[in-house]
């Protein structure tokens, strides 16, 4: 039970002295500072991608956040004119989304200041994912241990907590791109049709909606993590005095379905399968398809979470003595997963490779096996003291309930730049600039005062002395 795990995209070197002009000689040792930063973010992406196994994805945050102001203060500067361009400068960044025939990420150029700061912005909610998922499998299955101390299943329980904190703060870096850095690139450098999906509105939105789900998929584990570990000492009905209400699993598993079902739908849009040319950017941007890997994640999990849904459904009927309704909610979900296991099997070497493809495969036969023992116990007791009909498949439509959330994206708010308009140092300029215009001021009227023709003075008794 891991989120999606993103492949890091690399850039090419890029000297902001290059085409930046500084008329007022300011900002120049700024604009070094900035390439310095970039240069980092280049060589840690690098390594990222040379590394095998457990990558240090927290490094790549890090870098990535002492670059962004960097760019948010030279967007600042241009914006203001402290700062001019010789030509519009153009970034190389590699299309980690894009399907191609090599299968190997292509490198495409881009136009704009906002470029950069939208592949960086990617990059970042990439990593912030990749660190989550990294956290998710250091975990394990600690709820399934029947030998944890309960301190330390509700310390895990925290580090699960922090996985999903980093999957909201990634949905909310997606969602500002599709919002606002992709509409400003299009304002300053023209329409980004004929980019690769990995820039366009529809795929960021349906990251984003991605990244929520998973993070719910996770809040839902860390919500069963008492009653899964007291339902290792008694496996199968009934559940476990901990256990959390089914009818809210089920509707957590609903709205997942929903997120999850979304960003399949934006994923196939026609705007995120525009091809890439050279007037686009230029490079080699494959055929503009959203990759295999994640269209096959977005079904897989759109099918189990409407499985899990239904499941919870009829484990929720089945404790209200509704028996009838619990053995055709829990026959379609063991259907339902039962197809989804044979879908796996077919497309397996393509979903993923080693461990998690077969941890994956895993987790369905699991909760097949779970589905059967609640179904062969609510069947047994309809067939033998309640006596009631079962549903229909269409019937139980009716009786689906809307779904809930339990996690939000958390908004971006993007850093102070690191110089000119907004930064710490321009703000602090700008005080002591009208400290200074005010003490000339009082210097003025001062000099009024003195004067032989004031103002007639306006205070109650003036000029009656006694």
């Amino acid at each position: 039970m891991t989120s999606f795990r993103y492949e890091l995209p690399t850039t090419g070197a890029i000297a902001f002295h290059d085409f930046c002009i500084d008329p007022t000689n300011v900002h120049n040792v700024h604009l070094a500072d900035a390439t310095t930063a970039r240069a980092s973010v280049r060589a840690v992406l690098k390594e990222n991608k040379r590394m095998d196994g457990d990558k240090d994805h927290l490094r790549v945050i890090k870098a990535l956040d002492d670059y962004l102001p960097h760019i948010y203060g030279i967007l600042a500067c241009v914006a203001t004119d402290d700062l001019t361009l010789r030509h519009e400068p153009q970034f190389s960044w590699r299309s980690t989304l894009s399907s191609n025939l090599l299968n190997t990420s292509p490198r495409v150029n881009f136009i704009g200041l906002h470029a950069d700061l939208a592949f960086t912005l990617l990059t970042y909610a990439f990593a912030l994912s990749n660190l989550s998922n990294s956290v998710v499998v250091s975990l394990g299955s600690y709820e399934l241990d029947r030998h944890i101390a309960d301190a330390d299943r509700r310390a895990k329980d925290e580090r699960l907590n922090f996985a999903v904190t980093l999957l909201c703060r990634a949905s909310g870096v997606f969602s500002h791109v599709a919002e606002v850095v992709l509409i400003d690139w299009v304002k300053a450098n023209g329409n980004t049709q004929g980019k690769p999906p990995d820039v366009t509105k529809e795929v960021v939105t349906a990251l984003s909606k991605l990244a929520l789900a998973d993070a719910q998929t996770l809040a839902i584990r860390k919500l069963m993590s008492k009653s899964a570990f007291d339902s290792t000492f008694s496996p199968g009905p009934p559940l476990p005095r901990s256990h959390p209400s089914p009818a809210l699993i089920a509707k957590l598993y609903l709205h997942n379905a929903s997120l999850y079902g979304s960003a399949r739908s934006l994923a196939k849009t026609p705007g995120s399968k525009a091809a890439t040319h050279p007037d686009g950017g230029g490079g080699d941007g494959g055929d503009g398809e959203v990759s295999a890997d994640l269209r096959k994640y977005l079904a897989r999990e759109t099918a189990l979470a409407t499985a899990l849904s239904h499941k919870w459904l009829g484990v929720d009927a089945g404790e209200r003595e509704r028996n009838g309704e619990a053995v055709a909610f829990l026959s379609w979900a063991k259907e339902e997963l039962a197809a989804g296991r044979e879908n796996r099997a077919k497309v397996a070497a393509s979903l993923g490779k080693g461990k998690g493809a077969d941890a994956k495969r895993e987790r369905v036969a699991e909760e097949i096996e779970r589905v059967q023992s609640f179904l062969a116990n609510y069947k047994r007791q309809n067939d033998m003291i309640h006596f009631l009909p079962v549903p229909s498949t269409s019937e139980l439509q009716s009786l689906i309930p809307a779904g809930v959330s339990a996690v939000a994206p958390k908004p971006f708010q993007p850093p102070t730049p690191a110089f000119g308009p907004g930064s710490i140092e321009y703000v602090a300029r700008e005080a002591a600039g009208l400290t200074i215009s005010t003490v000339d001021v009082e210097s003025d009227d001062k000099k009024e005062d003195d004067s032989p023709h004031q103002k007639p003075a306006n205070y109650a008794l003036a000029g009656q002395y006694f």
